[in-house]
Parts: structure tokens; C-alpha cells; sequence
């Protein structure tokens, strides 16, 4: 099975122009591939299942770090700052990813189709975990790859395999941690509420007590909960975010440094620089010279889009 899907992967990906990421005519998913491993790139993870047919991969989040290989799929269910690289990829055995989003209300609505859904242990539940998906996952990844071919029949069809993907997910070893995604009053959708409230407010000064509140649940209870979904800290994940966008502004809109640590919240500009160079291993002049550096060495694979976005 796991063959026929790196060959049903490797195939459209043949057939299509361009470069990976390859968005397909599901709006929620794309096939990522690379010929090459990749160097470390930095990104805001969203939401979604990120399956691998071929090759390997790693992601980091925080100081967990998990590695997922070809029959095994990285389940993401907060968007969270994190770092992801290609470790086994070549020209004649490519990297190949397929990754969609996962439908919370049709995972819901399984959910509550079962005699008996999973139980959620404890008031903390992990954001991001590995899975096996060899099996009737692996079936439902190949049909998924092979319904790109018949557009028409998508409205169709793919709500019903994802509806299976769901079930085969909620029935699995990780069924506590997937209902936990799909559960709106438990206690992870509410330190998500507060996580999606600070997310938008990242550049603004921040109190943990004002998370909390949003949470629902004591100071310290949300310390704990919001570590185990994202695997750091509030203050860490406001201030990944304030870094990525600056080098976001730095790379994509030519925006000087002081501007972009002002834009993102910094008050000084050698603070900044201290914590962008923790955080990227360069300070940001030199870091954008080695990025652009990359960059032409990408164009010149014939990767550069997925450079840019930060996918494989």
C-alpha cells in the first residue's frame, strides 16, 4: 500500500508544473516534495495530518522533537512555531508528503456516531504527535490521491473519506489526543481560545493572567496545559512568533531591522537582534545574507517556492 501511494504521489507530482508545495483541486491539501534533504527552516505549523509516503522528515516544537518516516504521519492540531527538515530525500527516491487539514466538524460529528468514543485522560492533552498509518489510513491517503484525478467526484466523495480518515484516528492509539481537537468545551479548546487571542496580539504586551481568564482555569493550570499542547511556554510562543514575523517582514517586504523589531513588539533593537540570533543562529544582517544565499541555490534546483513557504 505504502508503495502505491509514494507512486501515485510521484506521478501527479510528475504531471503538474511548477514546484512543491503542489496544491491540488482539494482546497485543503497538497502534496510536498523534495528531491533533496533541506536545511532547517522555521515556520508557524498549522492544523493538519502530514503523511509520508517516502523519505523522512523531521519537526520541532519547542524541545520536542519528533522524526516521522515513510508509514508514519506527524498529527498537528495547534499552530505553533516550529522547526521542520527533510533528512532522506534524493532525485531517484524524492521526499513525498501528503498533507490536508483535518475537518473538525466532520470529526465531531464521528465522534459522536460512536457507541464509544475515546476518553480524554487528564485536563492536558498533547498538540502534536506521531502515528502509524499503514493500514486503512494508507487506503484512505491512496484514495484521497487518486480522487485528484477525477475533480468532479470531490464534492462527493471526499467528505466521505475523510469521515473514515476520522473514524480510523478516533479508534486509534491516539484517540484521546484527536478527540481532545474535536471536543469544543474541553479543557485544550480552551487554552487554544486563549492561544488564538494571543496570536493576534503578539506585538502587544502580554499577561498571563489575562490568558488564564480566557482559559477559564487557575495561572499555573494554563502554564501547564498551554506547554503540553505547543511544548513551550506562553512568553516563548509569543516571542517565536514576534521572530518569525520580523524575518517574515526582513525577507518578503525589504523592511529594515529596527523597523521590523519595532513592527513585532521590541522596544530595543539589541534585545532584538540577541534573541533573533538565538532563535535562527545568526544575528539578522547576516542571517538575510545567508537566506538569500539559499535562496539562489533553491532557484537553481528549482525549489524555491517551497523555500519561501517553508514546506518540503
Amino acid at each position: 500500500m505504502l508503495e502505491e501511494l509514494a507512486a501515485a504521489m510521484l506521478d501527479y507530482t510528475d504531471r503538474k508544473k511548477g514546484m512543491s508545495p503542489y496544491f491540488t483541486p482539494i482546497d485543503s491539501m497538497a502534496i510536498l516534495r523534495s528531491d533533496h534533504p533541506k536545511p532547517p527552516v522555521h515556520r508557524v505549523s498549522q492544523p493538519a495530518m502530514c503523511i509520508v509516503a517516502q523519505g523522512a522528515k523531521w519537526a520541532s516544537f519547542g524541545e520536542n522533537k519528533l522524526e516521522y518516516k515513510a508509514g508514519e504521519a506527524l498529527v498537528v492540531g495547534v499552530e505553533a512555531p516550529s522547526i521542520g527538515r527533510v533528512t532522506e530525500a534524493s532525485p531517484d527516491k524524492p521526499c513525498l508528503v501528503l498533507a490536508f487539514e483535518l475537518d473538525l466538524v466532520i470529526m465531531r460529528s464521528v465522534a459522536e456516531s460512536l457507541d464509544e468514543p475515546p476518553k480524554a485522560s487528564g485536563d492536558t492533552g498533547r498538540g502534536v504527535f506521531v502515528t502509524n498509518f499503514q493500514g486503512p489510513l494508507a487506503d484512505c491517503a491512496l484514495r484521497l490521491v487518486r480522487l485528484l484525478d477525477t475533480p468532479k467526484a470531490i464534492p462527493t466523495l471526499y467528505p466521505v473519506i475523510m469521515r473514515e480518515i476520522c473514524y480510523w484516528l478516533l479508534t486509534g492509539p491516539h484517540g484521546g489526543d484527536i478527540i481532545r481537537m474535536a471536543l469544543a468545551n474541553s479543557p485544550s479548546q480552551r487554552v487554544l481560545e486563549a492561544m488564538r487571542w494571543l496570536r493576534e496580539r503578539f506585538a502587544e504586551p502580554v499577561r498571563i493572567d489575562e490568558l488564564a481568564e480566557i482559559a477559564q482555569i487557575s495561572v499555573s493550570a494554563f502554564h501547564r496545559q498551554f506547554k503540553a499542547l505547543t511544548s513551550v511556554s506562553p512568553l516563548q510562543y509569543q516571542k517565536q512568533l514576534r521572530l518569525l514575523e520580523a524575518r517574515r517582514l526582513m525577507v518578503s517586504r525589504a523592511v529594515n531591522v529596527e523597523a521590523a523589531a519595532f513592527q513585532v513588539g521590541y522596544e530595543s533593537p539589541s534585545q532584538f537582534s540577541r534573541e533573533y540570533a538565538r532563535m535562527f543562529g545568526e544575528p539578522p544582517k547576516r542571517d538575510l545574507k545567508r537566506l538569500a544565499s539559499r535562496l539562489q541555490d533553491d532557484i537553481i534546483q528549482g525549489d524555491h517556492k517551497a523555500m519561501l513557504m517553508g514546506a518540503a
